[in-house]
């Protein structure tokens, strides 16, 4: 999914492709610090999203908004809340209220996410070598941090891509099908065969459970 933001503030451009470089699907387009220089990216490139600022110089956000004949997706980031009906009759995805956290954004983001990347909502995509890879969470046992990446446990194979563990997290435990039970750790909750002490097992597999995170396993396990 590309993207452009389009903001006069260099510090929300900073932050919001530190969100997103977390995002495997996401491909930055360009910068844009007002509404005219944006113009230049609808020539020349395909936006498929919009991280719109709405107070700006020149021409506000809303204003450019509504000069373009089929505009994108926009998910407005504003330090402004009384423009949020505006934004809203002009179907935007969501409205982030600056400073959001890293969890608002991502649930702006699920909310394009199932439609744009997937035929179905079981999968998810990951990079691996360059490429994106769909991968259908029904499949994934379990997944390990791995230094800078997160090694992703199948039957019988892992894949390994350059991600950490707190992302899948966020992307997996909404319906806690996937629990985080250890530092390094998070599991696919239908995958588990046994509970024994501090170790789950999974097929010929184990995956430890950390001190930390003992007492909230088993209370999703219902234990």
């Amino acid at each position: 999914m590309r993207y452009l933001i389009i903001d006069d503030e260099p510090i929300a451009h900073r932050i919001i492709e530190g969100y997103c470089d977390k995002i495997p699907y996401l491909e930055k387009v360009g910068n844009a610090y007002d509404a005219f220089e944006a113009m230049e990216f609808f020539h020349t490139k395909e936006i498929d999203l919009l991280f719109l600022d709405i107070n700006m110089p020149k021409m506000t956000g809303f204003e450019m908004l509504r000069s373009l004949p089929v505009p994108p997706k926009v998910i407005v980031t504003s330090a402004y809340q009384e423009f949020a009906l505006e934004g809203f009759e002009l179907n935007v995805v969501d409205y982030l209220l600056k400073p959001f956290s890293f969890s608002r954004f991502m649930t702006a983001l699920h909310k394009i996410a199932p439609q744009t990347n997937t035929s179905d909502k079981d999968r998810f995509f990951v990079k691996v070598d360059k490429q994106l890879k769909a991968i259908n969470k029904k499949e994934v046992l379990f997944l390990e941090a791995y230094g800078n990446y997160v090694k992703l446990h199948f039957a019988n194979e892992y894949i390994v891509c350059h991600q950490k563990l707190s992302y899948f997290e966020e992307l997996l435990s909404e319906k806690d099908d996937f629990i985080r039970v250890h530092k390094s750790f998070l599991v696919n909750n239908y995958s588990i065969d046994v509970v024994e002490g501090n170790r789950i097992k999974i097929e010929e597999k184990e995956v430890p459970i950390g001190q930390k995170y003992k007492s909230q396993v088993y209370e999703k396990l219902n234990l």
